[in-house]
């Protein structure tokens, strides 16, 4: 109770101004106050606070001051903005991080990052074929949501729906209005930021869109200002996807691609559709497809849904469910939530007052699943990171047989090439071999375009000990870490 009242901004760990309100809370609990949530802001006096009584700490400080020390003591010499797993990411010295020093879950795994799964994708270039490489502020950033949908679906309305004001940068109309991926984060003051500026702040989580070139870039920026809701959730907002040719030719960058990396980073994924415009295009249908292995994060709201009577609000469901059926190639049903996400009053002239309670229950439904976005967070950075071992440990797996089945002389580059054109076979090699899941190997096209720029031959040979390191630490390690911490949002 203490930690969640103390870490009210969700990060994980507490910061000077934080730490203070904790030891004030422990104080008070010592002098015989409940503690609650507005303890600090009632009528207690804290100047006149006493520091609380901890038991044995004389004892302890003595036993740290003494000479004899039986193992070295982790030290950093940092400023007390910054906290002592920023350095682990910028300190060039080899030295291990003793499992003392971590003090929450998210410490643990950038501990077990560095010293366990970096090792082994820098070793097989993890980062240029799957994803970039992991950065301390990737794993302090906060939750994301990301809307995705056709143009004129709602999205920055919806966006502004929730915070109940605009943001900076936003434009709204039933044209194609917003043309850039914004994200909409928590600020001092109301401001955009440039998408090239952004991607170089090191206490900002996009660093790696970098990669897909100042095209995108000059296309991307931020939105920041003072919000209570971005305090805790980070929104965003996409350009609409395009129909037929527009979106290959138009876009001067890799738009699925950019909608795949923001998927693999985020925490739920809004694909919002309009009672008009119910059709699927190819590239939306791309789109789609390029959210494969995070079909646990899509949600599906049918926006503007009171633009229909009822009547046509079930052919339209109807309609919605079969165009997803077509595309998400799975046996369960998607949720669907049903509304009509702006700032008017719903129409209830046209829907009655069935469809309008329906709405009410369907709103409430989405903003719970939104408020439970925080709570989650740490449950889904375990459960991506996880995903992300076990996807650099299939890749090793990968580029170590390619690299056994080159000759050691003669006729490097036929069989370079005689192995980029029978991926899909040497894949199933892997497979075989290994008893791994076919489902959690790469896009067979995505591998052979990325390997096809690289010479197999000088990819390192099967590490066994990088292997077995990471999966000591998806057997032992992660187990022992959420044992010893609970979730730090909870």
């Amino acid at each position: 109770m203490v930690w969640a009242i103390a870490d009210s901004k969700r990060q994980g760990f507490l910061g000077f101004k934080e730490f203070i309100a904790a030891m004030q809370l422990i104080s008070l609990a010592q002098e015989g106050h409940e503690i609650t949530e507005g303890l600090l802001n009632s009528t207690v006096d804290l100047e006149d606070v006493k520091p609380p009584a901890m038991e044995n700490l004389d004892a302890l400080l003595a036993k740290k001051r003494s000479p004899k020390k039986t193992e070295p003591e982790f030290k950093v010499t940092s400023p007390p903005q910054s906290s002592i797993s920023a350095q682990w990411f910028t300190s060039k010295s080899a030295k291990k991080v003793p499992l003392s020093s971590v003090t929450s879950i998210v410490d643990g795994l950038k501990r077990l990052y560095l010293e366990k799964l970096k090792p082994l994708e820098m070793a097989y270039r993890f980062n240029d074929f799957v994803s970039p490489t992991l950065t301390n502020s990737d794993f302090d950033s906060k939750p994301m949501v990301m809307l995705l949908g056709q143009y004129s679906t709602g999205k920055t309305t919806f966006i502004k729906h929730l915070l109940r004001s605009s943001y900076p940068g936003a434009h709204i109309g039933p044209e194609p209005t917003t043309d850039r991926f914004v994200v909409v984060m928590s600020g001092p003051d109301e401001r955009s930021i440039p998408g090239n500026t952004i991607a170089v702040q090191a206490d900002m989580p996009f660093s790696g869109l970098t990669t897909f070139g100042t095209a995108f870039l000059s296309k991307f920026q931020c939105s920041q200002m003072p919000h209570p809701l971005l305090e805790h959730i980070t929104f965003v907002d996409t350009p609409g996807v395009l129909s037929g040719e527009k979106q290959r030719t138009q876009r001067s960058y890799d738009f699925t691609g950019v909608t795949s990396w923001f998927a693999a980073k985020c925490d739920l994924i809004l694909l919002l559709f309009d009672p008009h415009k119910l059709d699927i295009s190819d590239e939306f249908k791309r789109v789609i497809g390029s959210l494969r292995g995070h079909d646990d994060k899509i949600r599906v709201v049918l926006n503007k849904a009171d633009q229909v009577d009822t009547q046509q609000l079930m052919r339209v469901y109807g309609a919605l469910m079969w165009s997803l059926g077509k595309v998400l190639n799975t046996p369960e049903v998607m949720r669907v939530y049903i509304g009509s996400f702006n700032d008017k009053p719903v129409n209830e002239a046209l829907i009655g007052p069935i469809g309008k309670e329906l709405f009410e229950k369907e709103q409430d439904d989405l903003l719970s699943d939104l408020k439970d976005i925080p709570k989650k967070a740490c449950d889904r950075r375990i459960n991506e990171f996880v995903k992300r071992a076990r996807a650099a440990k299939i890749h090793a797996y990968i580029m170590s047989h390619l690299k056994k089945e080159m000759p050691a002389m003669m006729g490097k580059a036929k069989a370079q090439q005689r192995l980029i054109d029978n991926l899909e076979d040497e894949f199933a090699k892997v497979q075989r071999e290994h008893h791994l899941p076919i489902g959690d190997f790469p896009n067979v096209e995505h591998f052979r375009e990325v390997l096809s720029g690289y010479s197999i031959d000088k990819f390192e040979k099967l590490k066994p000990k990088m292997v077995q390191a990471v999966d000591d630490m998806l057997g032992y390690d992660i187990p022992e870490l959420l044992k010893n911490f609970k979730n730090p949002y909870e």
